[in-house]
């Protein structure tokens, strides 16, 4: 008997089927069986699902006799299935990299729950989408199990039938089955979930979803989207039947409710000449089923909104719909409103700029207010030293006030305080440029000290790379260069770079980077303690993985390495530490199993630790492929790999100084053959390691000696 089975109704999805069942078959866990149900498409896909079995055993297909949907091709398949588990995958979508081992590790540690339900994305024809809604709830559930009743916000979970993973013997128990029509999967799901003694969550991206440019069943507008009726008046009937699920009926009364309002609110989905006729049919449905004392529960994107338990649907929605109106409106009043409170304070800052500047004053940012971080903030520490005269002041947004630690003066953007400080500030000190709404006075000095060494193509030098330039707009950024003072530069390299890539009035300034005086002065504790602090083992070798972005795809996110294989690969005594790109941190990046292989032990998720030095600090061993990372880590002399099976796609997006394949700090590989074999044989750690990382170490830490803060301060604020 499997572990999993993996039921696929197939329906006119030849272009897509192939990549559907390779992603199955692929998977690193091979405890499945496939049974692919052809419902009777009339394309290729019958000769391409009897190809597949012919190969694969774990393959089998069901041919349909007749066309009967993808609800009742899912009940034709479940009969036929075996595992302790079942999933459903439509044709068209397609699993990711790891995701059965992933569920199969989850379900092991809930002890077999009823239901595990995963996370997915929406693939267009353009490339991924973001994050789901479901995202926050799936990592809200931690590693335990939940039940709706007790949590009922996770009835707000897509209710669909591929983004789960079905006890069998629970389905068959509660004689679980789809109806035929269009939001079949609807009824199924929230029945099964308040049904469900225990459920787990997986936060991982387990499915690419396809959303089809045209003909879409459910995005194109036809009386076919009536059946939603149908289907929750049977599950509404079957809650009629069960008085210990009395507790469920409102909250399934209300999530029908918010599904019929979402379906006739889409034009692709009801026509204008069929809404009427719509409403009417909710407007019956909401007389027939409203629950005694039913209380329209709080909105999810709008303010509280509670109704008397008498009140028409009529009224729920359209309060619902004022409600979301009202937030929308409230949105765009406050934008008009930050507007004219914006040019007041831009006013008052242009009449609190003609007093003298205050020398003793100076503002500290770092990517783009995100805290105490980075260049800037090794330069305000020395300062509190060196130069305890000098009054610093940080400009934080208000969602990263939290992270400040006491003692910390600061200002939020937009504030009276923040204008005022501004306006009388001497000295800005930034690695981002300064907003457009800031005016440079005469006096005031700027020193920008860049986020690193460069690899890739910045500024000006994007105009050869139309791909890399999208969203950027190079002439703004020229601009706000233009109040640059000094530009700090760790090395000649550097140096060239800027003043090409920026061509612009300012002076380099060979100070070297401030942020890396600690890997430059720290000594071997201060990797313990950053070690003790990530929770790696004592005695463990660590393995630092740190990724960059890439122009090639949209959102910038591509996995380029199978983390739980390299995890596996590296063996015991190893502990391998991964840390994104900062502007992949926020994204669909981590959800793709990075979230889930931290929970789970198999590594490290470092992404969201403030201070990238400290991350620096505990690893033995850096591994990237085309991030700036690699320039600060050599100043702590420790062995680099790069890992290049991309570079000539890279550059021909993004564009490169040189190229790192050539000269590199260490071994390079081009495969996650040759990258496996670098660590199982020990050449990373090797004498032409140490060869290669010598002279890259001295052609790019030229100027870090571990007194850069103390040399900006002294040279560019104190003028000695």
């Amino acid at each position: 008997m499997p572990r999993f089975s993996i039921i696929v109704p197939v329906f006119k999805v030849q272009g897509f089927l192939r990549e559907c069942l390779d992603s199955v078959l692929g998977q690193s866990y091979t405890d499945f069986e496939v049974i692919a149900v052809d419902d009777r498409s009339p394309d290729g896909c019958p000769a391409v699902l009897d190809g597949y079995a012919a190969r694969d055993a774990r393959v089998r297909v069901l041919h349909l006799a007749e066309n009967v949907g993808p609800g009742r091709a899912r009940n034709a398949g479940l009969v036929e299935a075996s595992g302790d588990y079942v999933l459903f995958l439509d044709g068209d979508d397609h699993y990711t990299p790891g995701l059965l081992e992933a569920v199969a590790a989850r379900l092991e540690a809930a002890d077999d729950p009823d239901i595990l339900v995963f996370d997915h994305v929406r693939t267009h024809w353009w490339g991924r989408g973001g994050r789901s809604s479901a995202a926050d709830l799936l990592a809200a559930a931690g590693t335990g199990t939940v039940s709706v009743r007790e949590n009922p916000e996770y009835l707000h979970l897509f209710p669909v039938a591929w983004n789960k993973a079905y006890r069998r013997d629970f389905f068959l128990k509660h004689e679980l089955a789809y109806a035929p029509g269009l939001y079949e999967d609807a009824p199924v799901t929230y029945r099964s979930m308040v049904l469900a003694d225990r459920v787990a969550c997986l936060e991982r991206i387990g499915v690419e979803h396809r959303q089809h440019r045209q003909g879409a069943i459910t995005r194109t507008p036809r009386r076919r989207h009536f059946d939603i009726f149908p289907q929750y008046e049977g599950l509404l009937a079957f809650l009629e039947g069960r008085p210990d699920l009395a507790w469920a009926r409102p909250l399934l009364f209300e999530r029908a409710l918010d599904h019929m309002l979402f379906v006739l609110a889409r034009e692709d989905r009801v026509r204008l000449g069929h809404r009427p006729d719509f409403y009417r049919a909710i407007r019956s449905f909401h007389a027939r089923h409203l629950p005694g004392g039913f209380t329209p529960p709080d909105g999810r994107r709008g303010e509280e909104m509670r109704l008397p338990a008498t009140a028409s649907y009529t009224s729920y929605a359209m309060a619902r719909g004022l409600r979301e109106v009202r937030a929308a409106v409230g949105k765009g009043g406050r934008r008009v409103a930050g507007a004219a409170t914006q040019r007041t304070l831009r006013a008052w800052y242009a009449t609190r700029s003609k007093p003298p500047l205050d020398p003793r004053l100076a503002v500290y940012s770092a990517f783009s207010h995100r805290g105490v971080l980075g260049d800037p903030a090794a330069i305000h520490a020395k300062a509190g030293e060196i130069a305890p005269h000098i009054r610093g002041v940080w400009v934080v947004r208000e969602d990263a006030v939290d992270t400040l630690k006491p003692g910390i003066d600061f200002v939020t953007p937009g504030s009276r305080r923040y204008h005022e400080v501004m306006a009388r500030a001497t000295y800005w000190v930034n690695n981002v440029t300064w907003p457009d709404t800031l005016a440079k006075r005469p006096g005031s000095v700027h020193i920008h000290t860049h986020q690193g060494t460069p690899l890739k193509y910045m500024a000006a030098d994007l105009l050869t790379r139309p791909g890399a330039r999208h969203g950027v707009d190079v002439p703004k950024k020229l601009r706000r260069a233009d109040r640059w003072d000094h530009s700090l530069v760790a090395n000649r390299h550097s140096e060239l770079v800027w003043e090409r890539a920026y061509p612009c009035h300012f002076a380099s300034a060979r100070t070297g980077s401030p942020r890396n005086d600690v890997l430059v002065n720290a000594g071997a504790e201060a990797g313990e303690a950053a070690r003790a602090r990530l929770g790696v083992p004592a005695g463990h070798t660590v393995v630092l993985y740190a990724p960059t972005r890439r122009e090639y795809r949209r959102g910038g996110h591509v996995d380029r390495i199978d983390l739980a294989r390299f995890a596996r690969d590296l063996g015991s005594g190893h502990t391998l530490v991964v840390r994104l790109h900062p502007s992949l941190a926020k994204g669909i990046a981590r959800g793709f199993g990075l979230a889930d292989l931290h929970r789970r032990g198999v590594l490290i998720d470092a992404t969201d630790e403030p201070h990238v030095e400290d991350v620096m600090l505990a690893a033995d061993v850096l591994v990237t492929d085309y991030s700036a990372l690699m320039f600060d880590y050599a100043n702590l002399d420790r062995p680099i790999v790069i890992h290049a099976d991309d570079w000539g796609a890279y550059t021909a997006s993004r564009g490169a100084y040189f190229d790192i394949t050539a000269d590199a700090p260490g071994h390079v590989s081009c495969s996650y053959r040759e990258l496996a074999w670098l660590f199982a044989s020990g050449t990373w750690q090797d004498g032409e390691s140490a060869r290669l990382r010598q002279g890259f170490r001295e052609r790019f830490c030229e100027f870090d000696d571990g007194r850069a803060a103390e040399r900006v301060v002294r040279t560019l604020m104190q003028g000695s």
